[in-house]
């Protein structure tokens, strides 16, 4: 059990130094505010 949970950690902690060598921790602004001003697909109106 140590073992797999050693292997389990050690595979979490290389995936965390792949991402912040990706840079996919660099900008955490953007992401948050794109989803609010994303207005690319017009809902179709109902015409009464």
């Amino acid at each position: 059990m140590i073992g797999i949970s050693m292997t389990l950690a050690l595979g979490f902690l290389g995936a965390f130094f792949w991402s912040m060598r990706q840079g996919q921790h660099d900008d955490l602004y953007t992401p948050s505010i794109r989803v609010l001003l994303d207005d690319d697909e017009r809902t179709p109106t109902a015409n009464h």
